[in-house]
């Protein structure tokens, strides 16, 4: 079983993901994770960002990691009806309807005032996460929605590596001036409409403990609380 989902990009970092499963030890974990690490340190890698378990703090923090954030994770089943809001329009980056500059600047406003603390790249590694992450066909997952032909948000949903139907947003986020309006919740239903479409059952999204805003919509929208973990890097 694989434990840790880990991302990699060249000399610049590696993205690791604990994968919790009740039958594993604790000292399994250990030994699994430091494997992995010795091998970053072997490779000289620029820096390590890991979503683990809290109680591994303590293990972690004499590892020489410091810790970032908490993150919740919440879910549920696709097995709704998830009907669009009236007067929103809703558009794949891939239809041409969008420049992928104006794309990038719609998805930095979008971030932007943001709860989430673990903000690792700019924009232009964002861009470029994309086409690494999702192929060469990465425009097909990108969504733009408008009202009244504005641009008021954007989604990319997905299914998770290493699953068939764990679907996830690699990104959610909506423009500042259209916050707390209602239409957070709206946008964020019209993506789980998006991921049942490409094949996921469940949907399972994770936000920093500090985004209450983003809590609620996933409560809202019936999602509910499956975990918690924290955020911790460490740096060559």
């Amino acid at each position: 079983m694989n434990l840790f989902n880990t991302i990699k990009k060249d000399q610049e970092y590696w993205l690791v993901d604990q994968v919790k499963d009740e039958s594993v030890l604790d000292q399994e974990y250990i030994e699994a994770f430091s494997s992995l690490l010795e091998e970053w340190r072997e490779k000289q890698i620029g820096y390590l960002s890991l979503l683990m378990d809290a109680r591994y703090e303590e293990w972690l923090l004499n590892q020489g990691f410091r810790k970032v954030s908490t993150i919740v994770e919440y879910t549920r089943e696709l097995n709704g009806d998830f009907t669009a809001e009236s007067g929103i329009s809703v558009e794949a980056l891939a239809d041409g309807g969008m420049a992928d500059s104006d794309f990038a600047e719609l998805y930095e406003q979008c971030r932007s005032g943001s709860a989430n603390k673990n903000n690792l790249f700019t924009i232009e590694q964002v861009m470029e996460s994309l086409e690494n992450e999702l192929g060469a066909e990465w425009r097909e997952s990108c969504f733009v929605f408008r009202k009244s032909g504005v641009p008021i948000g954007l989604s990319i949903p997905i299914i998770e590596q290493g699953t068939v139907d764990e679907g996830r947003l690699f990104y959610f986020g909506v423009m500042p001036e259209w916050r707390g309006k209602g239409y957070g919740a709206a946008l964020h239903r019209i993506s789980l409409h998006l991921l049942k479409g490409i094949g996921a059952t469940t949907y399972v999204g994770s936000t920093d403990e500090a985004n209450h805003h983003m809590i609620g919509i996933f409560k809202r929208n019936g999602c509910v609380l499956r975990d918690r973990k924290g955020i911790y890097r460490i740096d060559r």
